[in-house]
This record gives C-alpha cells, sequence and structure tokens, in this order.
C-alpha cells in the first residue's frame, strides 16, 4: 500500500517543458475509447530537416481552450509552414491508459514562424533566378 500512495502522489503534471521547431507531418484526430489528436514534427535545425526521429505530440483532452490550436497545426500540415511547438511532459499515471493522448507529450501553444518554408523551389517573379536558400555543403575526406 505504501509503494502505490507514493507512486500515486508522485506524478508530475509538468514532468518537463520545452520546445520543438519544425514542419508537422502528421496530425490527425483518432482513438478506439478516447479521441485524440495526435501529430508528428520534422524536427528542424538552422532551417533544414533533421535525420532524427520525428516528435511525436499530442493534444491534450482535458483542456477545452485548444480548438484554436488544433486549427494552426492543420493549416501549417496543410501549407507546410514552419512552427514553434512548446510542450509539457507528463509523468507517471497522468496518461497510463492514453485517455489523454497517444504520447506524454502535450502541446501547449502553436507559433508559426515560416509560411513559406515549404516553397524553397518557387521562382522570384520577373526573374529567371531562384530565391536564395540555406546550402549544405559536405566535404568528405578519405
Amino acid at each position: 500500500m505504501a509503494v502505490m500512495c507514493l507512486t500515486l502522489t508522485s506524478c508530475k503534471e509538468h514532468f518537463s517543458d520545452g520546445e520543438r521547431v519544425g514542419t508537422v507531418t502528421k496530425f490527425s484526430k483518432a482513438g478506439v475509447f478516447w479521441d485524440s489528436w495526435d501529430g508528428l514534427l520534422n524536427v528542424t535545425q538552422t532551417g533544414m530537416n533533421s535525420s532524427g526521429e520525428p516528435f511525436v505530440f499530442s493534444m491534450d483532452n482535458d483542456r477545452n481552450d485548444q480548438q484554436k490550436l488544433i486549427d494552426t497545426l492543420i493549416k501549417a500540415q496543410v501549407e507546410g509552414w514552419k512552427v514553434k511547438i512548446k510542450y509539457h511532459q507528463v509523468w507517471g499515471i497522468k496518461n497510463v491508459f492514453n485517455n489523454r493522448g497517444e504520447s506524454d507529450y502535450f502541446v501547449d501553444d502553436v507559433i508559426v514562424l515560416d509560411k513559406n518554408f515549404s516553397k524553397i523551389g518557387d521562382i522570384v517573379k520577373g526573374s529567371s533566378k531562384s530565391t536564395p536558400h540555406d546550402t549544405l555543403y559536405v566535404k568528405i575526406v578519405e
């Protein structure tokens, strides 16, 4: 009983707080018992895509004020916007049955950083030159 009481009381709502920058590659509503909005963020660094694992996040089903965030994330996925997601991570039994979302990382805020991020190949009007972008040169030394 003492271990169970200690486990129940030691669960934290905000185990960690943070933010990630990238493009939303998946954002959908799904669930068997509890519907939740869950997504994947392709994390970027200095304007380029990273090769790491995507960041998995959820919208907290316990919040009532999330429709604006959901609309922004849907638009960001469709349009290819670069966004900053501010989140908190829960720990312990706060989401043990996935009743709040599929992941333990819940979105607190979404900030749109670049609405033209996916339009890298667009041509400048009236010119045959393409727009300048970050370029990565790799020199392989053997």
